[in-house]
């Protein structure tokens, strides 16, 4: 097993915007890439809604092993933005 124990693979979604009647937004970019090691609280993503911007925080360090979202594509609440593979080191 990897250093930092057991691996598992996280599912980041897109957070919520704030305000019910906000279902959607536009990713505006990516911090990283496929095969980026990430920490905890990184800035990973950006979207942008026409109120407000919102920031996509890795929930646990590990690898950027997929992202399934692409810059511009219009996102929902909870849509699957990429996977973040956790106990490796760096």
């Amino acid at each position: 097993p990897a250093a930092g124990g057991p691996t598992k693979v996280l599912e980041v979604k897109t957070p919520p915007f704030g305000a019910e009647s906000i279902t959607e937004g536009t990713l505006q970019e990516w911090r990283f890439k496929v095969g980026d090691w990430v920490n905890k609280g990184d800035l990973i993503a950006a979207i942008e809604t026409d109120k407000v911007s919102v920031e996509v925080n890795a929930p646990e360090s590990g690898e950027l092993s997929e992202i399934l979202a692409q810059v511009d594509d219009t996102v929902k609440v909870d849509a699957l933005l990429c996977k973040i593979k956790t106990g490796g080191a760096p």
